[in-house]
């Protein structure tokens, strides 16, 4: 790790400055939702449905009512009465030229059907949490039961229970890339076919900080306030106007304080964020909104969830000729958010990394009585890089190949770059051959051998895998705005938002080198749609590039702006003027000036300067088209006891290209923590519904999961640096690329140790019972 910086006075892109935010965090003045108290604030629960299928015949509310704290209690006919509406999806496939699907709107309040157990069917606002917790008690609902279907092969059953009327066969939506006649001819040509059936576990993402709400209404002006544990305050803002509350969105302010983890779980509004509006608007008094654990296990969106039956057609040497994909990814009881982005990364970065001459890959969308699917960090990259891996490493043994082997077979080679996907994706830049060397070296490839052997002397088994992947870093466009002050000093007003990516450090790094200002004297603001103007939030590893991108013009601007104030201070034309590291400059002369006392004389009030305007300021914007396409190679060793078919994670090396690192250390925190949701997604984590009642059996950490930090090793992780040719800064995304390479990685590394036994295919998670389930099984085969 490159060694950190203290916050330096003018900072430099590139270096490891300590984040400025940490300060506030470590000495507890962190402000989240639940730390903030509004006068004559309520509090509201949501009751949430026991059955994951019924129709709801009464809701008798008379007893709660009545009960001790008690101000309100709100259903689903008196969301009717006051014609609130639901949230449909941001998007569909039809939106962007595809085949028609079948769009939801997702209720605050379930009137007549619940489709999930989770689905909201009444809301208690009381003096205290408590007292609106003990009166759920007191509500009661008559319930008829129906049948219900939870996982993929069940909903698709003929004859399966459905979810919707316009949905047959439980059918919400597909998407298809590539050409089918061609990949149909490239397996008739095929030596070899390498089949897998995989599935990709269901998720939850568990922020440190769960979802919460505050709703306030100013009666008098007839406008909301949302406070809102959120990703994306502009973007909940506009669902909950347009579509909830029916309103003009300037009508209602979104502020996101201080957020304690996202991972896309937090990207868009839900239900919660509607009700604590209405309820405060009925009840004339803000109400807060926290869940439990288990309610947020039981009603965040979920991540993942994905059957796949995929091919691999093969020349005999191991070079590929083409893949075939066929999959279905579960949205749930209702398509949220932004549901279909997972299903479409998930088949579109399928080929990879590899120049895969035919491809064809369908996913279908496909309705569940579950908690609803949405972007969970990779957002369907991960989905598409483990397909490919898998099938990578089973071919390379069927073939008899080793796994590095046919990975260097099939690479897109540096001269092929730009290079166009069979999936409509140009990758401008990258190294791959490059990056599998360098983790092979930073992973001591040469002693896995003796290593090995260790292993096998102590009884144990030990696997070596490789999760070589790419993704599209970012989406959709974005503004970024620098305001002075008559100080000097600035103002970022962001339209991302940090929740635990460091802006307010990096940003701050990018804007005092370009134009020379103490990092101390720049001031970061986001996550208040009164202050910023429009923003869309932080997704997607969009923020580096599209943020950082959308500084640069605005900086850009500012140098320019500032330039004929600058040739009045200097006595000269401003043709005579050139701007370079933070000072304006006269050619051949010698006299400069720094931009920041540039800055304060357009703040002077009277005189011969006030003829340049009052204030400086400009706002930058940057899009994703053309996008940046990270990239890394993951190496992963284990080691598994036999007896007890516990899985150990004992080496982990990285080498990710970032494009350009703009604070090293926080791009290794980043790939990091995604690294270890991977491999908890790899060996721990699992929402699992009961088949036959639908009910949520992994409703607490007592039954999901989590990783911990002995279930990790040390991550021996390396920045390659291959530009970016996209983006005026040269950088790619690092926020997701962990959890896209690591499950691959770990599941590789797993098979790998199991082969030896005859066991070639294991689904995640690869839990001790399930591996040692398969020794067993395996052993007894033999």
């Amino acid at each position: 790790m490159n060694a950190t910086v203290q916050v330096p006075d003018i900072a430099r892109i590139g270096t490891s400055m300590l984040r400025v935010e940490d300060h506030k965090f470590l000495t507890g003045r962190g402000r989240y939702v639940d730390d903030i108290v509004l006068p004559g604030m309520l509090h509201g629960v949501p009751l949430l449905s026991p059955y994951a299928h019924a129709r709801v015949v009464s809701i008798r509310t008379e007893a709660a009512v009545v009960a001790p704290g008690v101000v309100a209690v709100l259903t689903g006919q008196d969301l009717e009465t006051d014609r609130l509406g639901g949230m449909p999806p941001l998007f569909m496939p039809e939106d962007m030229g595809g085949s028609k699907g079948y769009r939801t709107s997702r209720p605050l309040l379930v009137s007549d059907r619940v489709r999930c157990v989770g689905d909201r069917v009444a809301f208690v606002v009381a003096q205290t949490a408590a007292q609106a917790r003990d009166a759920l008690e007191l509500i009661e609902v008559e319930y008829e039961a129906l049948p219900s279907v939870t996982s993929l092969e069940d909903a698709v059953k003929d004859g399966a229970p459905q979810l919707w009327e316009g949905a047959p066969g439980n059918r919400c939506c597909m998407v298809m890339f590539g050409n089918e006649q061609a990949t149909d001819a490239a397996f008739d040509q095929a030596v070899h076919i390498t089949s897998l059936q995989i599935e990709n576990n269901r998720l939850s993402a568990n922020s440190i900080e769960p979802r919460g709400a505050i709703g306030a209404y100013d009666e008098a002006e007839g406008t909301y306030l949302l406070y809102t544990s959120s990703q994306n305050p502009h973007g909940a803002r506009q669902m909950l106007a347009t579509q909830v509350l029916h309103v003009p969105e300037t009508a209602l302010r979104v502020i996101s304080p201080d957020v304690g983890g996202g991972f896309g779980m937090k990207a868009d509004a839900y239900p919660e964020d509607g009700l604590v509006l209405w309820a405060a608007r009925r009840c004339g008094r803000p109400v807060k909104w926290v869940p439990t654990r288990g309610e947020s296990l039981a009603t965040d969106n979920h991540g993942r969830d994905q059957r796949v039956s995929a091919e691999m057609a093969l020349r005999a040497d191991g070079k590929i000729l083409g893949i075939r994909v066929r999959s279905m990814h579960a949205f749930g009881a209702y398509v949220v958010s932004a549901a279909v982005a997972p299903l479409t990364f998930a088949m579109r970065f399928v080929p990879g990394v590899y120049d895969v001459p035919a491809f064809h890959g369908v996913n279908v969308g496909i309705f569940t009585n579950t908690s609803p699917t949405g972007p969970y960090r990779g957002a369907g990259r991960p989905e598409a890089t483990y397909v490919c891996e898998r099938l990578l490493d089973q071919a390379a043994f069927e073939l008899g190949l080793d796994a590095v082997e046919i990975r260097r077979r099939n690479f897109i080679q540096p001269d092929q770059l730009p290079y166009a996907t069979q999936t409509g994706f140009v990758y401008d830049s990258g190294d791959f051959p490059n990056l599998l060397d360098q983790c092979l070296e930073l992973s001591d490839a040469r002693g896995y051998a003796s290593r090995r052997e260790a292993s096998v002397s102590a009884g144990l088994l030990r696997g070596r895998g490789i999760g070589f992947f790419i993704e599209q870093g970012g989406v959709f466009n974005d503004q970024m705005t620098v305001r002075f002050d008559p100080s000097g000093g600035a103002t970022i007003l962001a339209g991302t938002h940090s929740h635990g990516q460091s802006h307010a450090t990096v940003f701050s790094q990018l804007v005092s080198e370009w134009l020379g200002l103490p990092v101390g004297s720049i001031r970061y603001v986001q996550g208040d749609t009164d202050k910023v103007s429009f923003g869309r939030g932080t997704y997607a590893a969009r923020s580096s590039m599209i943020g950082g991108s959308a500084l640069r013009l605005a900086c850009d601007q500012l140098v320019a702006k500032a330039k004929p104030l600058a040739a009045f201070l200097l006595q000269c034309e401003a043709h005579a003027v050139r701007y370079e590291g933070g000072h304006y400059l006269v050619d051949g002369g010698g006299r400069q000036i720094p931009f920041v006392e540039v800055a304060k004389a357009c703040f002077i009030k009277a005189g011969p300067l006030s003829q340049f305007g009052v204030g400086l300021e400009a706002t930058g914007t940057w899009n994703t088209d053309p996008p940046n396409f990270p990239n890394g190679c993951h190496l992963c060793e284990v080691e598994i006891d036999p007896e007890t078919g516990v899985v150990r994670v004992d080496r982990y090396s990285a080498v990710d290209d970032v494009g350009r690192a703009l604070n090293p250390m926080v791009c290794e925190g980043q790939i990091h923590g995604g690294v270890a949701q991977g491999i908890g997604q790899a060996l721990l984590e699992h929402v699992v519904y009961d088949r036959e009642s639908g009910q949520l059996l992994s409703g607490s950490f007592m039954d999901y999961g989590m990783p911990r930090a002995d279930d990790l090793p040390a991550f021996n992780v390396k920045m390659a640096e291959f530009s970016c040719t996209t983006n005026p800064i040269g950088v790619k995304a690092v926020g997701e690329g962990g959890t896209i390479g690591a499950p691959a990685a770990v599941m590789n590394a797993v098979l790998d140790a199991l082969r030896p036994l005859g066991i070639h295919h294991l689904d995640m998670p690869a839990t001790p019972l399930k591996v040692w389930n398969a020794i067993h099984a395996a052993n007894k085969a033999h």
